[in-house]
């Protein structure tokens, strides 16, 4: 594979930077778009890596051994919001790219019947994305995967188990509704990454989607659980009526940390939000860890 180029758009993101350091495991010649400049600091992890911004020359040359601004990419991982892909449809066609693997989110099925319109938005925008790319492959001729992970946690970045524990260590408990008894499979970015890879690698999987979870199902109050254990704290769990729940989320997002929580997300602590996964696992031979939180996957 050391002749091979890989084109990663969304590649400052959690699932980008692990997808990134496998690519250069694995002796990939790898091209990061960004729409804007990268930090220096996230340069000098990755040094193999040609950083690019999208219509603007490379922004590290690395030597002129990678991309040189005049050579096709074929080859593209697209780990951005997948909404925000027909932007770069044209720029994908000029690059002649011929076969491409997307992430999209399971939340287009469990929000579908969300009572929060900003969470039916995202469900819309969602659909409409694999739609729209769909349409594309198929009028340009260009092979796709769309990958559909559930509840992303690891490296301290995510916006799930992160968020929780960001809650924990600042108030001590962890208010849930009802028994919390909804089943849910957390699923580490490195295994979204590795899907990624595989799947890409898999040259019998063309135009496909699959639902990527993570290897353990666990009640949302066990979840909770790990997350207290994994910070070093004795689980504090607050069950608390409907009506308080409410106005101490609208009260919550009032803070910058807190504005995307929603009514809903409560709603669901009581429904099971689980994802077969055994066609990534005979396709591309995806296998995931269990919900085990290191050091390193808490903020």
């Amino acid at each position: 594979m050391a002749n091979q180029c890989m084109g990663v758009l969304g590649a400052t993101s959690s699932v980008g930077k692990c997808v990134l350091s496998l690519l250069e495991q694995h002796g990939w010649q790898t091209v990061a778009f960004s729409r804007q400049r990268v930090k220096a600091e996230i340069m000098q992890k990755n040094p193999t890596v040609t950083w690019c911004q999208l219509e603007h020359e490379p922004m590290v040359k690395n030597q002129g051994k990678l991309w040189s601004g005049d050579k096709k990419i074929t080859s593209w991982m697209y780990l951005a919001p997948i909404w925000t892909l027909p932007t770069y449809f044209d720029f994908l066609t000029i690059q002649g790219a011929q076969r491409i693997v997307v992430l999209s989110s399971t939340s287009i099925f469990t929000k579908d019947d969300s009572s929060d319109s900003e969470e039916k938005k995202v469900v819309q925008r969602l659909s409409e994305g694999e739609a729209n790319l769909r349409a594309w492959a198929e009028q340009c001729g260009i092979t796709w995967i769309i990958l559909r992970p559930t509840l992303i946690y690891g490296q301290g970045r995510d916006k799930n188990i992160s968020e929780i524990a960001r809650f924990i260590r600042r108030f001590k408990f962890f208010p849930l509704l009802g028994r919390a008894n909804g089943l849910r499979q957390p699923v580490h970015v490195e295994d979204v990454a590795a899907a990624c890879f595989a799947a890409f690698l898999a040259n019998k999987v063309v135009n496909r989607a699959y639902n990527i979870s993570g290897g353990e199902k666990l009640t949302y109050r066990d979840m909770i659980k790990r997350v207290f254990k994994g910070l070093d704290q004795s689980p504090y769990l607050l069950t608390i009526p409907y009506w308080t729940f409410r106005l101490a989320v609208n009260t919550l997002r009032r803070l910058p940390r807190y504005r995307h929580w929603t009514v809903a997300m409560a709603e669901r602590m009581n429904r099971d939000l689980i994802f077969d996964y055994s066609e990534a696992a005979c396709d591309f031979g995806y296998a995931p860890r269990p919900f085990l939180l290191a050091k390193g996957d808490l903020p």
